[in-house]
């Protein structure tokens, strides 16, 4: 029988990037990636807004944060904020696609090419874009780790959002296919799927009916925190995660466990 081999759970000193940085699961990310030793590059459309994130961190005691101005539907600027902050950090380890956004159009509506062509740019291209930039830089880690945050449109879908849908459906595929072409190489892919959580695309839901759809559909019978879903995300970032690789993990409250 072979000796117990300890492996690490720690990520101090590891670099990661995290997209839609600046608000929700992607901010609650860069603050648990931080917290725990990791250097963050905080990247958002709005650079203000990253720096806020940054400047929060940093009075929470952790100063290994910068913040990044990055348009995921903008290839350009993706090269460019990758250079920046590899070249800054000295490398990468960590890859959170984080970014997106939500456009209700139903099928027939005058806005639906638009939803659906910003929501393919952002929510898959984008991904996978900077996926393709980071590569060579995660290919020097010993533990590189690429999360892409799907949801649970990504495992079923709902009527008034199949742009948001089919790019996270799209994300999940790509996830999938990733890990078994960059298997061999010990990177791992995965995705997380969040269900009904606080953040600013739900945001807008009154209250009551978020009470109402909670009681009905998830089995903790509520939403679901920003920072809930960043813990399983920072699971994924372990170095002990090694052998997780091509999994789609819904972070739901039991939404799709629950059948009545």
């Amino acid at each position: 029988m072979q000796a117990y081999q300890p492996l690490s759970r720690s990520i101090a000193g590891r670099i990661a990037i995290v997209t839609g940085a600046a608000s929700g699961m992607g901010r609650a990310t860069a603050h648990l990636l931080a917290s725990e030793g990791a250097h963050v590059a905080v990247t958002d459309l709005d650079l203000d807004a990253c720096q806020r994130v940054v400047d929060e961190i940093e009075a929470a005691g952790f100063s290994t944060t910068k913040a990044w101005a990055m348009d995921m539907a903008d290839a350009g600027a993706i090269a460019t904020c990758v250079g920046e902050i590899t070249s800054h950090f000295g490398g990468l380890d960590i890859l959170v696609n984080n970014a997106g956004f939500s456009m209700i159009a139903n099928i027939d509506d005058a806005a639906y090419l638009q939803s659906w062509e910003k929501s393919l740019a952002v929510m898959l291209e984008g991904p996978q874009i900077l996926i393709r930039q980071a590569l060579s830089h995660l290919r020097n880690s010993d533990a590189a780790r690429i999360v892409n945050i799907a949801s649970t449109e990504g495992l079923g879908g709902s009527a008034g959002s199949s742009p948001y849908t089919a790019a996270k459906h799209g994300l999940i595929g790509l996830t999938k296919s990733l890990a078994v072409e960059l298997g061999k190489e010990g990177i791992t892919v995965n995705a997380v799927c969040p269900g009904p959580i606080h953040t600013g695309i739900t945001e807008l839901i009154p209250d009551d009916h978020k009470a109402t759809f909670a009681h009905r559909r998830s089995a903790l019978r509520r939403y679901g925190r920003p920072e809930e879903v960043a813990h399983v995300t920072l699971s994924l970032c372990l170095p002990a995660s090694s052998y997780v690789t091509g999994v789609a993990i819904p972070v739901d409250g039991g939404m799709r466990a629950r059948n009545n």
